[in-house]
């Protein structure tokens, strides 16, 4: 199967800084991909490279057969859509307003909502578990409620290509596993492919396929679950101990902080 996004020799950026390194991989349909990695190791700033946010200073990123570079922004979000780590939303906009902004890249200049403009955004919501908050005002709701909505504002561009930066930093330990599960569900039921960054191990060990682990903006490791997720490459880009057993239910690996008291008590 052709590669859906393909990135070679990518690197990127602020005003001068290379942040991302001479990065290379590709993301095929159906892909359920995670960039995991320490603070401040490029996380981020690769997703917005890859989603036309930033600009690369040098390498090349070629969606759907086509540089990026050569594909309007309103083209690419009719089939890209990009899901930030903090969204500001300075109007007083309801839920149901807000969702329906996902619908902008599909409609004409000065073009109406259609029937199937509200019907995928009802869909979006009900998917999310934001339909019964389409009302309320975005401004009152809670950092979860906020992350969800833009969630489905994402789902309601339907995507071919779903980037989102830390999707589960706001949400509670039962909206973090809807929220995973249901991205799961769109991948493999809809083929929807996925590149998420995730700071928690274990949650881009029980829901992605492949992961990328960076370190310092280049890629330290890449491959299946089991083989990024050993303590040898933890331990090296994270400098700290753990423990990686697998999962009792799912077989996953699962990784175990080490603290320096226990390590110091192993010792002793």
């Amino acid at each position: 199967m052709d590669a859906l996004i393909k990135i070679n020799d990518l690197s990127g950026g602020y005003t001068g800084d290379l942040v991302v390194k001479e990065v290379s991989f590709s993301v095929k349909p159906g892909d359920f991909l995670g960039i995991i990695g320490p603070n401040g190791s490029g996380k981020s700033t690769l997703l917005k490279l890859m989603s036309k946010v930033l600009t690369p200073k040098c390498g090349s990123i070629v969606f759907d057969g086509r540089s990026i570079a050569d594909i309007s922004l309103k083209s690419f979000c009719q089939k890209v859509s990009f899901v930030p780590q903090d969204t500001m939303i300075n109007f007083s906009f309801t839920v149901e307003e807000i969702v329906l902004m996902g619908r902008i890249p599909h409609l004409g200049r000065m073009q109406m909502e259609t029937k199937k403009d509200h019907a995928a955004v009802i869909q979006a919501m009900t998917l999310t578990d934001t339909l019964a908050i389409k009302d309320r005002p975005i401004d009152e709701l809670s950092a979860g409620e906020r992350q969800r909505v833009v969630v489905a504002r994402a789902l309601a561009q339907e995507p071919a290509l779903l980037f989102l930066d830390e999707p589960t930093s706001h949400l509670d330990i039962g909206h973090q596993v809807q929220l995973l599960d249901l991205l799961k569900k769109l991948n493999r039921k809809n083929g929807l492919a996925i590149v998420m960054v995730v700071h928690e191990l274990n949650l881009a060990a029980e829901y992605c396929d492949r992961l990328i682990l960076l370190n310092k903006g280049r890629i330290f490791r890449q491959g299946s679950v089991a083989e990024v997720l050993t303590y040898q490459n933890i331990e090296t880009v994270y400098k700290t101990t753990v423990v990686v057993k697998d999962n009792p239910i799912s077989s996953k690996p699962y990784v175990i902080l080490v603290s320096e008291e226990d390590k110091a008590c192993r010792q002793n």
